[in-house]
């Protein structure tokens, strides 16, 4: 009885109420350190990013045969995320910089960075319709692609003037093209191979103008079919809207689409941002041009 009594006086425990289970977060992963360095490796700043925190790489892959150096990475993915980054100098005074991207996975991993190659007077007196190289950057600094532009023109009453982006994977080997098609109420745009054979469409919306919300472009199969992906323009708020060029662009493809055909597509949504939503004063004529 008196060890009964004991355990009576003892206050109970108060009922345990099993909150969410809050896992630590994910290790970063970054590229593959120099020769000779131990540990976690995080990449210096590179010159054409003085200014950009350091961030992490997705994981150098394995090369893999009949692949492009520098394109094992698209294998792993299914959809990619393009960010242009914001240009100070370029919002405030109004004068076209060169524009840079940041290529992420899902993760949020850098894969790629690139570089706009042009120059001054082109940028200022042809404006979105300049010719550029774009330069594609892997996490070791090495150019794994070459995006080439020659000068173009838009105009619906001047077809033959398009715009035509050659996709170089690596630097020189021709791997695809992206060829705007004249259409005067539709953005249409057509990938094609290293042979200059069609093998997807690209169609954007017939809208004059469209704010608050993501623009899609349907990439379809070459009879048009079949949708294989997407292109999205991203809405990022109204006041980067209006006075910045910097947009956000996603692209989604099959996982086992050709990783030549996946480069080409990243060259796809380029040439849209050029075609489409470049404001600048070098003749566009705002952030949505669509007849």
């Amino acid at each position: 009885m008196a060890g009964q009594d004991l355990y009576a006086q003892v206050p109970s425990a108060p009922p345990h109420h099993p909150g969410p289970v809050i896992y630590p977060p994910p290790p970063n992963y970054y590229g593959a350190p120099p020769a000779g360095v131990l540990g976690p490796y995080v990449p210096q700043g590179n010159p054409a990013f003085p200014n950009q925190m350091q961030v992490a790489w997705m994981q150098t892959p394995t090369p893999i045969p009949n692949c492009p150096p520098g394109l094992e990475y698209l294998t792993m993915i299914d959809q990619i995320f393009v960010h242009q980054l914001f240009e100070f100098i370029e919002a405030l005074s109004g004068f076209e910089t060169k524009n840079k991207y940041e290529l992420k996975n899902i993760m949020g991993q850098r894969v790629y960075f690139a570089v706009e190659e042009s120059e001054c007077c082109n940028r200022l007196c042809c404006g979105a319709n300049r010719a550029f190289t774009i330069k594609i950057l892997d996490n070791l600094d090495h150019t794994v692609m070459h995006l080439v532009r020659p000068l173009g023109c838009q105009s619906c009453c001047c077809p033959c003037c398009h715009h035509r982006m050659e996709v170089q994977a690596p630097p020189g080997t021709t791997i695809g093209y992206v060829v705007q098609e004249w259409n005067p109420c539709i953005p249409n745009l057509s990938i094609q191979n290293e042979m200059s054979e069609t093998i997807l469409k690209i169609k954007g919306p017939c809208l004059q103008f469209r704010c608050f919300g993501d623009v899609s472009f349907k990439v379809l199969s070459k009879d048009e079919s079949t949708v294989v992906g997407k292109i999205s323009k991203k809405w990022t708020g109204l006041l980067r809207e209006v006075f910045t060029n910097a947009d956000n662009f996603g692209i989604q493809f099959p996982m086992d689409l050709d990783v030549k055909v996946k480069a080409v597509l990243i060259g796809a949504c380029i040439m849209v941002d050029f075609l489409y939503f470049e404001q600048n004063s070098g003749g566009s004529r705002g952030a949505w041009q669509m007849i």
